[in-house]
């Protein structure tokens, strides 16, 4: 029975191999910024969010999608299939430090997806947050762009963040763009963007797009009547919230039943408040956040509503792949009412973006297809560990595309990403270590096991995963040697990807002390 079911797996495979080949599928990668595991529908959350459901039932919902727990390096990974060190993208845009992981900018000695795709016959369009390009480069090209990187067409913001209202630096192309209507809505005009290139592009031909939101990042900012029709669901408060989102996730697979929600103290420094615990001002505060947070997001889903409307209208939805991810976690960037906000988000998870604890660095992950035609099982879910950098990997083999062996006349390895089509079809991607780090903070993911810190000067926590994916229990004491085998291979990664030397400097003062040894 085992030989049968796995020669039929791999049949479907390569019949789904065969009809790319015949017919290479027209790809659109949406990614939001800063959404916790558990906001959207389809993954338990009270958001409304019907066209991104949509999407679920037409294809599958990943448990165990990773990514680098942080905006930047989280895109670099995505666009490389690499680990963001090995591309210059180790810490943010602020500054170039002169060091090859932590350049502030991605390299230029690997292709992008959209360098790969175009060099094989694909039309590319991008939509959105770039955030790969160093800050200082933003008042004009230096070859960091997104038309320089693989894209015919592009409109959107180079920066990680800001003001939904007035964003920059815009550009449409390489052209500034710095007048905007008075109605002007971040997330609405890469909506239409969007569209228009869909509506522009010739359906005969391949297309990949990348659809890069800012929301839900902050500054939260939304149409006050948006806020106002999502406020009185959050007025139960987080704790009952939280047990309801515990409960959805339980119900559709998304994690075990028979786990218990654990509450997190140690985040709180040991004293997490209760709802009751909070004053009606704070409450009404944190009512607030959340209907504005909830707001952006559901404006986000009209938008892919709209893309999906226009490639029907295309006829090019039954030959279309959709993937939808969030670049990291809920963020607790704030006071006491955002941390209480990104607990929720981050449900049933420890801990926030920019941390390597599964709070951090658990994403949604919906691979779904808009027809029959791909044959991807519709409403599943799927519980393989997977990372974004099996992004680019799965983009290129769904596309009968080979990553090349020379980029800009010079040789380049393969990536350290896998391609995510075998459990598209069912079955195991071969066993692997995943590894993280972002200021310092560090994990190593291997087989069940997981060895984690908040900083370089912590020590290890070691997690059985399997039956403690909450990271409650540390066991580093009762299993030393165990910590030893996965710190050494997590050094050896470290050193390969230019990891080290760890820097500990506070964000200003970083960037200062590098803008002054490399003026």
């Amino acid at each position: 029975m085992k030989k049968k079911h796995l020669l039929a797996s791999v049949l479907c495979a390569s019949s789904l191999q065969a009809v790319c080949a015949s017919q290479p599928p027209h790809i659109i990668l949406i990614m939001c910024d800063d959404m916790g595991f558990s906001d959207l529908g389809c993954y338990g959350g009270e958001v409304r969010t019907p066209h991104i459901d949509y999407l679920a039932e037409n294809g599958l919902r990943f448990s165990q999608f990773k990514n680098t727990g942080r905006s930047c390096p989280s895109r670099a990974s995505l666009l490389t299939g690499r680990y963001q060190h090995g591309v210059g993208m180790g810490w943010m845009t602020a500054v170039d430090e002169h060091r090859p992981g932590y350049r502030g900018e991605l390299s230029g000695n690997y292709p992008t997806v959209a360098e790969v795709l175009k060099a094989n016959g694909y039309h590319t369009y991008m939509s959105g947050k770039w955030h790969v390009t160093l800050d200082d480069a933003f008042s004009k090209p230096n070859g960091s762009y997104p038309t320089e990187r693989g894209f015919d067409k592009y409109y959107g913001c180079l920066s990680g963040g800001g003001s939904y209202y007035t964003p920059k630096p815009l550009y449409s192309g390489t052209t500034p763009v710095t007048k905007l209507p008075d109605d002007y809505y971040y997330t609405t005009a890469i909506t239409d963007s969007a569209v228009s290139f869909i509506h522009a592009h010739p359906a005969n031909n391949p297309m990949f797009m990348y659809v890069a939101h800012y929301a839900p990042h902050r500054p939260l900012q939304a149409p006050k009547d948006r806020i106002d029709a999502c406020r009185e669901r959050y007025r139960v408060g987080y704790d009952r919230l939280r047990e309801q989102r515990f409960k959805h996730l339980q119900a559709v697979g998304l994690i075990a039943s028979g786990q218990t929600l654990p509450v997190y103290q140690k985040e709180f420094g040991g004293k997490r408040p209760s709802w009751v615990d909070l004053t009606p001002e704070q409450q009404e505060r944190w009512v607030t956040e959340m209907a504005t947070f909830a707001a952006m997001i559901e404006v986000m889903d009209d938008g892919i509503g709209e893309i999906i409307q226009a490639v029907k209208e295309k006829g090019m939805l039954d030959n279309t792949l959709f993937l939808f991810l969030s670049d990291n976690g809920a963020t607790n960037e704030g006071d006491l009412i955002t941390q209480l906000a990104a607990d929720l988000s981050n449900t049933p998870y420890r801990s926030y973006k920019q941390w390597c604890f599964q709070g951090g660095t658990s994403a949604p992950l919906i691979v779904a297809s808009g027809g029959n035609r791909l044959n991807i099982p519709k409403g599943g879910v799927c519980h393989e560990p997977t990372h974004i950098i099996d992004i680019l990997p799965t983009c290129l083999e769904l596309a009968s595309v080979r990553y090349p062996s020379k980029f800009q006349g010079h040789s380049v390895s393969r990536p350290d990403g896998e391609s995510m089509l075998p459990v598209l079809k069912g079955r195991k991607m071969r066993a692997r270590s995943l590894f993280f780090e972002h200021q310092t903070s560090c994990a190593i993911i291997a087989n069940d096991w997981k060895l984690v810190r908040s900083n370089g000067k912590q020590p290890w926590e070691l997690i059985h995963l399997s039956t403690d994916p909450f990271e409650v229990n540390d066991l580093s004491a009762q299993y030393p040697d165990k910590v030893k085998a996965l710190e050494k291979k997590w050094n050896d990664w470290a050193v390969r990807q230019s990891v080290f030397p760890f820097e500990y400097r506070p964000w200003g003062e970083r960037i200062r002390y590098y803008k002054q040894i490399a003026p």
